[in-house]
């Protein structure tokens, strides 16, 4: 028989845990729920904080300005993620497919031809109805050109768009260019992304769409993790990979081109916070990453405005800021993914 001593020594010790094990202690859904706190608390300080006694009449001007935060966030957070799921690769944002560029471009052209002054007068929902649907038709008609026949892989379609992207910067540069400096200077302020002022009427009507981008999403939410295993894998569990992909490049554009039309471009945004949804998620499953990039996104916008209007009291743009950091977000994992490549 085996003494004593030897069964405690077979026994594990339970103090000593794997590093990790260690790490998944927190599982996914209640990094979910921590993250979703800490997203009610930047919400409550951005619509409490320094109401001065006049509680009734400035809540309800920061509502307006609160959802449009949150429907840029999610928008371009559950964006980014199914882009780079589709893509596989977790550098590429959506915006490298042109659309910054298209909407920069059509106010340029819109100014150059006409007149700034046209512009500013136009009904601001008849411009935002416009704007959107030339973005995605737009996308829809790449993506119909290069999947036509399936002639054309991923790859080709990604580069097509930076391409085109790089086209559309070129003309936007050089009509600057000749442009009327008084007219520059106002079209300057459009092709900014601003959140502090945002018209009520298309704030909801963006909501309604990305509230229908939703429920599509969250039908189909197991065929992207499906997806997230290559393009080989998915065909062999029976999901027809090309139609799931351009499926989900639909669903993209309508998100980017209606949070674009809402406040303007942003860059690298999307990059930051998928990034930081893939580190803090705890799972790559969609169910878990595309929530947490959502509600990372809000945090960033409502926090970050929070900061700069009732903390630090500075009038600097929050949409520079975060391309700042994106950007060094950016050339970050460029470096990363080129070290790991060497070794």
């Amino acid at each position: 028989m085996p003494s004593p001593e030897s069964t405690i020594a077979a026994q594990p010790d339970p103090t000593d845990v794997k590093p990790e094990v260690r790490r998944q202690r927190l599982s996914p859904r209640t990094r979910l729920l921590i993250v979703g706190a800490i997203a009610l608390a930047a919400i409550a300080g951005f619509l409490l904080a320094d109401t001065n006694g006049y509680f009734d009449f400035v809540v309800p001007l920061r509502v307006k300005r609160l959802v449009a935060l949150i429907v840029v966030g999610w928008a371009i957070g559950v964006s980014t993620v199914l882009f780079q799921t589709v893509t596989a690769n977790r550098i590429l944002t959506p915006s490298l497919m042109g659309f910054d560029s298209v909407y920069v471009l059509l106010q340029t052209v819109v100014v150059f031809f006409f007149s700034a002054q046209m512009l500013r007068d136009t009904d601001v929902r008849i411009r935002f109805v416009i704007e959107t649907l030339i973005m995605i038709v737009f996308a829809l008609t790449l993506f119909r050109w290069l999947f036509t026949k399936g002639r054309y892989e991923l790859h080709v379609m990604i580069l097509a768009g930076i391409v085109l992207g790089t086209l559309f910067r070129s003309i936007t540069s050089f009509l600057q260019r000749i442009i009327d400096p008084s007219e520059f200077e106002i079209l300057q302020n459009l092709l900014f992304a601003s959140f502090v002022t945002v018209n009520e009427d298309l704030v909801w009507i963006t909501l309604g769409l990305v509230a229908l981008v939703s429920v599509v999403v969250l039908r189909r939410i197991r065929v992207y993790d499906v997806l997230n295993l290559g393009a080989a894998t998915a065909t062999s569990l029976g999901v027809d990979h090309r139609k799931e992909v351009v499926r989900v490049l639909t669903l993209v554009a309508i998100l980017v081109s209606a949070s674009t039309a809402l406040v303007g471009p942003i860059t690298f945004f999307g990059l930051l916070v998928a990034h930081l949804a893939y580190q803090f998620a705890g799972s790559h499953r969609h169910i878990y990453t595309l929530p947490m990039a959502a509600l990372l996104a809000v945090i960033t916008l409502v926090g970050g405005q929070f900061l700069l209007e009732r903390v630090l009291d500075v009038m600097t743009t929050l949409s520079v800021v975060i391309e700042l950091i994106g950007g060094i977000t950016f050339i970050v994992l460029i470096i990363a993914r080129a070290r790991r490549n060497l070794l």
